[in-house]
């Protein structure tokens, strides 16, 4: 049986597949879970040794969560692979193996890992964002948490739009250079006087915000959207209409609804997160460049040539 590595645990290529369209049954629930059980609490026997409820737990906190969860589904099978994984480590360390390269490198290496990852976590930790803090960046960046609840006509384009339709019934595709004249005829209709959601059920090519006459809910400025669109939005006042925005595959003529602005109870998490982050990015700056760096022998990082492989040598052709 081919075996996997993951996760710390040996585990069958097989195992844990499920078969496509065939429900999983779910287990019921037990009566006891690990949390709940003391922690002396032997909870089965590998090759002679108790394992309690506490080296259990010490144990799962070393997999990813979904390891987790299917080990407690199928405690049996996860206790198999885990003394397998203990002999053939046991048999290891008797070997001294662990002592050999490049078997001895890769335990350094993997430990050094393991540590710079529980001291980036641990760095993480250490920052701690005040309320107050918090407030102070949010009355300092008050503009970027202005939201606008905005109506859209979207006049889609294709670049390979065929210059002649086939038929007056087929719908039209249209040029860029058509579909921006649209969207400005549209807008000149608009200032005349024309019903807005009435033109958008009739000439928008968003099915989505069509079926909402039009509603395309809030914009944010620290949405991840292009800057014309933010732009054009932020300049308007309730009830003005944009001139078209172009995009890749379309214009859109926005109409502004209403504009608001998010309160710091709403955004404190959103903050406290941007801060904590930006802090941990200069600390990790901070690091990198506290390290002193100096090459001594520029050869020694030459990329190495291919081996030349000579032609094997063929014997003469007889004339």
């Amino acid at each position: 049986m081919k075996l996997l590595l993951c996760a710390g645990l040996l585990l069958p290529l097989c195992s844990y597949a499920q078969t496509e369209g065939t429900a999983k049954p779910v287990a019921p629930a037990p009566a006891a879970t690990l949390s709940t059980l003391p922690p002396s609490t032997v909870v089965a026997t590998v090759d002679g040794t108790k394992v309690t409820a506490s080296d259990l737990q010490a144990i799962l906190r070393a997999l990813p969560p979904a390891s987790q969860q299917q080990a407690l589904r199928s405690p049996r099978q996860f206790l198999d692979q885990f003394g397998l994984l203990r002999k053939l480590s046991a048999m290891a360390e008797q070997a001294k193996l662990h002592e050999r390269s490049p078997l001895r490198e890769q335990l350094e290496y993997n430990r050094m890992v393991g540590m710079a990852q529980a001291q980036l976590l641990e760095a993480q930790n250490q920052i701690h964002i005040s309320t107050e803090d918090a407030q102070k960046q949010y009355e300092a960046n008050k503009a970027k948490y202005e939201q606008a609840k905005v109506k859209v006509i979207y006049i889609p384009f294709s670049a390979n739009a065929p210059a002649a339709q086939q038929s007056n019934a087929e719908k039209k595709v249209l040029s860029e250079a058509e579909a921006k004249e649209k969207a400005e005829k549209l807008l000149a209709e608009i200032k005349g006087g024309a019903d807005f959601v009435k033109l958008v059920k009739e000439h928008s090519g968003d099915p989505v915000s069509k079926g909402k006459d039009g509603d395309f809910g809030n914009i944010k400025r620290s949405d991840r959207i292009p800057e014309a669109i933010k732009t054009a939005v932020f300049a308007l006042k309730p009830g003005e209409v944009s001139e078209p925005v172009r995009q890749p595959n379309g214009f859109y003529l926005f109409r502004l609804e209403e504009s608001s602005q998010q309160m710091f109870d709403q955004v404190k998490d959103q903050i406290t997160a941007e801060m904590r982050q930006a802090r941990f990015s200069e600390w990790m700056q901070s690091m990198q460049k506290s390290i002193d760096i100096k090459i001594e022998n520029e050869a020694a990082f030459a990329p190495v040539a291919p081996a030349i492989q000579a032609a094997p040598l063929t014997p003469p052709v007889k004339q």
